[in-house]
């Protein structure tokens, strides 16, 4: 007779999920997160890749385990760039699963796409809070896809409302959707939102601006930039993408989220590369500013320019956090995976 004991994985779905989940609550643990990055208390390595060039598209592996909190966890994430168009499917998915630090058993599966986007979106308030200035009255987004949605709820979340928010994307009809659905949602917090013809129109004047999307050509120019102005870059997360004029890039209090990463595959790679930019002209880590080992905004006239590539960390973070509250909830399926 067996005295092994039953390794039963919790199983939650998007909808589950979805329902498990509040911003302020994913603002509040992705800082964390940072923090304990910036004090060396994280195990992470850097993203693994597989290209899928003929489809348009890669996976990425993403391990990571938070040693003072005694969490760990392993998402799988993929970008295929053709899929709302061509199969009516979301630009990235993903799923997770949770382990048990103590035994390596697998706690829990779920799906991770919402995950990826709120933890995404906090990581862009988090930065915000740091470097932005401190009443941030406009809004510039540059991208108006599902990150978008997520990083303007996130920046609502961390600063209540604001004056003007402005969406461009290449497809108008986008813009124009996200906008009236945070008009509708959000009048009382968000008087003035609209759709604008070009980045130029979302850049110029704001306060925060974000850039989430897939380009690979600078679609931010230096000469539309104002001095105070924080940008959060999200859409440069491979190799050869990139969205801001480096030269933007060189004239800010320039912060990344992993060096490694970053370097590889953030908003600095291409300029990088091509020797525009040097690792000196880097600022810091987010970490290392919400951790209080380097400054963050120090001048109003500054600009600043977080560039985000997505840390294992956060969704770490954030996992657990859709872990404990489907336990108390009583969300979810157990299955015996593991004999």
């Amino acid at each position: 007779m067996s005295n092994e004991t039953e390794v039963k994985t919790l199983i939650l779905t998007a909808k589950q999920v979805e329902k498990l989940l509040d911003m302020k609550e994913v603002i509040d643990a992705v800082e964390g997160a940072f923090r304990f990055k910036g004090l060396g208390k994280v195990q992470m390595p850097a993203k693994v890749y597989l290209d899928f060039p003929k489809h348009n598209g890669d996976l990425r592996t993403m391990p990571s385990y938070v040693e003072d909190l005694d969490i760990a966890a392993v998402k799988i994430v993929n970008v295929h760039a053709n899929n709302f168009k061509e199969h009516g499917m979301r630009t990235v998915m993903a799923t997770l699963l949770l382990v048990d630090p103590r035994t390596g058993a697998p706690l829990a599966f779920m799906d991770a796409t919402l995950i990826t986007g709120l933890r995404t979106g906090a990581a862009s308030a988090v930065a915000s809070k740091y470097l932005a200035k401190k009443n941030p009255r406009v809004v510039g987004m540059v991208g108006a896809g599902n990150q978008a949605k997520t990083q303007l709820l996130a920046l609502l979340t961390q600063y209540g409302g604001f004056e003007s928010v402005r969406i461009c994307d290449m497809v108008s009809e986008r813009a124009w959707e996200m906008a009236k659905e945070f008009r509708q949602k959000y009048r009382d917090r968000l008087p003035d939102i609209e759709a604008v013809p070009s980045p130029k129109d979302s850049v110029q004047g704001a306060d925060i601006v974000v850039t989430a999307t897939p380009s690979r050509k600078p679609l931010v120019m230096d000469d539309w930039v104002a001095k105070g102005t924080h940008f959060n870059c999200i859409g440069a997360d491979a190799p050869g993408k990139q969205e801001m004029d480096p030269m933007i890039l060189k004239r800010s209090r320039l912060v990344i989220d992993d060096w490694e990463q970053a370097s590889h595959s953030g908003e600095i790679n291409v300029p990088l590369h091509a020797g525009v930019l040097s690792r000196k002209e880097i600022h810091a880590e987010i970490g290392e500013i919400v951790a209080g080992l380097r400054p963050g905004r120090q001048r109003d006239d500054e600009i600043t320019v977080f560039c985000s590539t997505g840390l294992a960390v956060q969704d770490c973070v954030t996992a657990k956090l859709v872990y404990d509250a489907a336990i108390k909830k009583k969300v979810g399926t157990y299955m015996q995976i593991i004999p």
